[in-house]
């Protein structure tokens, strides 16, 4: 073993070249995931403590006992509690202090006229409370409010949208409520809460615009006295608790708010960026199994005389994996040091693009640090592993004959093998999506198929680059004909080479198209359901917003240039005994102005007792017209509900149709997700839209958009979605390059003799500096082909898998102009991987290159 360490230290010293790329790729793809990790431990740690500090008053939490949840949401909604609660809580033994919770939603709009945030995290609105210790927010500026319009809002909230203490602006509660800030505050010593924004009013206020009436509070929060533990103070609430109605330690409620707000999305986003960071070690793995095996075949003549001279093959095994070890643990060393610095790089960046990263310090665990670490040398020994048993087999008699280029790959066994794994794919893929759909068949196929193209890159690699490379005959004459034949001298470097490429650009192509299909399925979705001329949205998803004012469909119905206006509402319910969104609105204006589909029964005639259901739910429920279902309303209230009506289509409408009137004794706060208004007949769709927008301009200044333009603004996040990945998949391009940069230089050590040649016979600098980059371009253009195929199957399984998996129906959409710049930014990648190498390659001094043995 000292024999086979002195080797791999005297073989590095000799050629730390030929290591840079491998370094590089291990380096980046390690710091990357060093700096996913200490970044998810730094936001955990620092949102537990903000939510620590900001619920270290509230010892417990007065709540209703029960939540509806709907499907794809975790959190539940919760029935109020009656305010007069308070008094009776205060009375209890124990309590200090109690004090009404009253949150909504109500989004502030800024000095500019824009609303603030909405886009995901919620905009929350609620009564300030007096309590300093039961209340999470602390006044930074300002005061509080004591008279109605009086607000005060977080110091995070006021900078984004340019407000100060003694501004007055628009709260929308959906309906638009004037109001002066008072104060500014932060949240556990933050400017806020992630970015949720939150305006806290007087109660009077609070129960005026966010509840459905007076007495009505989300929660009560109590605070103990001396020496009574939260455990022992629930414990005294709960005899005097009516029933519904639970009480929990204030530990326990801020756990469940930081799971909320950080858990989630903490989850979510670190998950988001360790796929990315396999993507980009998978991609490393290939660059580093093409390094150590051209280096290998490189070294055939002093393998075999080591050999001869009486090394065992373990030696020489050993002497590789030795060198792979040492590039492994410096590298990964090095590359724990890049991620901390990533991860800092990240706290001070977040807050420029306005994220709000928490202050304080890095959190740096040990599995941070650990793990990587691991993944880092396993990835480098097990890429080298096969080289290195190569290198062992190296026969003592290869001393005697000239070094050789690997020509392998190209074999009947691998393509037997290939053809197989790929059909394999397809029956497995085929299965998953069209037979039985299941997303775990339609995944595995989809990872066989990725397989299948790495174990068939050899046996298509000469086909691929003389079709590829038959231009070049023409176009660059004999230059591009000696690039083309140095593309094909060893199929199996020039797929192992194109296949870190390859990944990149089919994991781009697969995102591409699976956001290509997203926006064709809304856009049909738009374009089948929604039959009106003009939406009136508010520009928020998710949970965000505070959406629009129940009375603007009215207002605009008014107008003589509007023939039907009808605004979709939100509730919940339980049906049946599982959590259900209803559509709260006016079914025959409904009817009017969306595609239901074919209709059993009529929507004339719901009332406040009757509901209308698609007829994927009816044949779940097993219920027609003039059957009855039951529902229970968040305030606890179970009733019967005649079906009256069965629809076709639901993409827009939702599953269940209730009428305002039904829904009015249960709502909380009211509010619309969308109107939709259809114009009288000769009415232009610019002046109708003109007459809406000045109506809503009274209400919020909510957008009017046309149809085509409501699809676009629906399908928005998927362009920042995008734009994210896009971003984080340079990584993996980055290392593909590297790879693709390593091999030809190490191809250029390799025909050294052979380029002085040709020098020798005529070519010139500009000629040899052409020819290797042509050469790194058909690499690329082979792999970029591939990652263009595979991405677009992949990105058809994807849809397909989507489309079995949930109740909507996806549309596969092939989005060529953006095809063709990922397949350009492939080619260009090449040619820049082949600028360095043909450098070098066109600095030889003839003399010296011919006389190399």
């Amino acid at each position: 073993m000292n024999t086979s360490v002195r080797l791999s230290a005297s073989s590095l010293r000799a050629h730390r070249r030929r290591f840079a790329g491998t370094f590089l790729a291990v380096f980046l793809g390690v710091a990357f995931l060093v700096g996913t990790l200490v970044m998810g431990d730094t936001l955990r740690a620092s949102f537990d403590s903000m939510f620590g500090n900001a619920a270290a008053g509230t010892d417990a939490v007065v709540r209703s006992a029960d939540a509806i949840t709907t499907p794809g949401e975790s959190q539940g909604v919760r029935q109020p509690v009656a305010a007069d609660l308070t008094r009776t809580v205060e009375r209890v033994p124990g309590v200090a202090a109690a004090a009404p919770d009253i949150q909504g939603a109500g989004q502030l709009v800024g000095a500019d006229g824009e609303p603030i945030g909405g886009q995901g995290p919620p905009t929350v609105a609620g009564n300030w409370i007096t309590d300093p210790e039961l209340n999470p927010y602390r006044l930074a500026e300002g005061r509080a409010p004591q008279k109605s319009g009086e607000v005060v809002v977080n110091r995070g909230t006021a900078e984004r949208g340019g407000l100060a203490v003694g501004d007055t602006t628009v709260l929308r509660t959906p309906d638009p409520v004037e109001v002066t800030v008072v104060g500014l505050a932060t949240f556990g010593g933050e400017d806020g809460m992630a970015q949720v924004t939150y305006t806290g009013m007087t109660r009077a206020d609070a129960e005026r615009y966010l509840t459905a009436g007076p007495g009505r509070a989300a929660s009560i929060l109590v605070r103990a006295g001396p020496g009574v533990s939260q455990e022992e103070l629930v414990d005294r609430l709960a005899p005097v608790l009516p029933e519904g109605v639970e009480a929990v330690t204030g530990q326990e409620s801020a756990e469940e708010n930081n799971e909320m707000i950080s858990g989630q999305f903490l989850d979510l986003f670190t998950l988001f960026l360790l796929v990315f960071s396999g993507v980009a070690l998978l991609v490393a793995t290939f660059s580093i199994h093409n390094t150590f095996a051209i280096v290998v075949a490189q070294r055939t003549r002093e393998n075999a005389l080591l050999r001869a001279l009486g090394a065992s093959r373990r030696q020489v095994t050993a002497a590789t994996l030795t060198e792979a070890s040492a590039v492994a643990l410096t590298a990964s060393a090095a590359g724990l040091a890049g991620g901390i610095g990533i991860a800092a790089g990240l706290q001070a960046l977040f807050p420029a693009i306005g994220f709000p990263f928490p202050e304080g310090a890095l959190v740096v665990g040990p599995v941070s640090l650990l793990l990587p670490l691991a993944v880092g040398v396993v990835v480098c020994l097990g890429s080298a592993l096969l080289p290195a048993v190569r290198a062992g087999r190296t026969a003592p008699l290869a001393a005697l004959r000239e070094t050789a280029v690997d020509a392998s790959g190209a074999s009947r066994t691998r393509a037997v093998a290939g053809t197989g794994l790929a059909a394999l794919a397809l029956a497995v893929t085929l299965t998953g999506v069209l037979v039985t759909p299941s997303v775990w068949l339609a995944g595995t196929g989809a990872v066989l198929a990725l397989v299948a193209f790495v174990v068939l890159g050899p046996v298509a690699s000469s086909a691929a680059v003389r079709v590829l490379g038959s231009p070049l005959d023409r176009l660059r004459g004999v230059t591009g004909s000696l690039a083309r034949r140095n593309a094909l001298r060893s199929p199996k470097r020039t797929a192992a080479t194109a296949s870190a490429l390859m990944i990149g650009v089919a994991v781009v192509s697969l995102f591409t198209v699976f956001g290509a299909s997203l926006k064709a399925t809304m856009d049909r979705t738009v374009s089948r359901s929604f039959a009106g001329d003009v939406a009136v949205s508010a520009p928020s998803f998710g949970a965000g917003g505070s959406g629009l004012s129940p009375r603007l469909a009215g207002a605009v119905a008014e107008l003589p240039e509007v023939d039907t206006a009808v605004g979709l509402g939100r509730g919940v319910a339980e049906v049946d005994g599982d959590g259900r969104a209803l559509t709260v609105t006016d079914p025959v204006a409904l009817q009017r102005t969306f595609d239901l589909g074919e209709i059993d029964g009529s929507l004339d005639a719901l009332g406040t007792d009757g509901i209308a259901v698609t007829r994927q739910e009816a044949d779940r429920l097993g219920v027609s017209p003039g059957d009855t279902t039951r529902l229970t309303f968040t305030d606890g209230e179970e009733k019967a509900f005649t079906v009256r009506a069965v629809y076709g289509q639901s993409e827009l409408a939702g599953d269940y149709v209730i009428t305002r009137a039904a829904w009015a004794p249960h709502r909380t706060q009211d509010a619309d997700t969308l109107v939709a208004v259809t114009f009288a007949d000769g009415v232009d769709t610019a002046a109708g839209a003109a007459a809406v927008q000045r109506v809503a301009d009274d209400y919020g200044n909510p957008e009017v958009q046309t149809r085509q333009e409501y699809a676009e603004s629906s399908a928005g996040g998927i362009d920042m979605m995008l734009t994210l990945v896009y971003a984080l998949l340079a990584l993996a391009v980055l290392i593909a390059l590297l790879g693709i940069a390593n091999t030809l230089t190490l191809a250029v050590h390799e025909r050294t003799r052979e380029l002085g040649l040709l020098r020798a016979v005529g070519q010139t600098r500009s000629q040899l500096r052409a020819m290797v980059r042509w050469e790194s371009v058909l690499v690329a253009a082979f792999g970029t082909a591939g990652g263009l195929v595979l991405g677009a199957f992949l990105g058809w399984v994807l849809v397909a898998a989507s489309d079995g998996a949930s109740d909507s129906a996806f549309a596969f959409a092939l989005p060529p102009l953006q095809l063709a710049v990922v397949a350009l930014v492939g080619l260009a990648a090449g040619a820049l991987a082949g600028v360095r190498p043909a450098r070098r390659a066109a600095r030889l001094d003839v003399l010296r290159a011919v006389a190399t043995e």
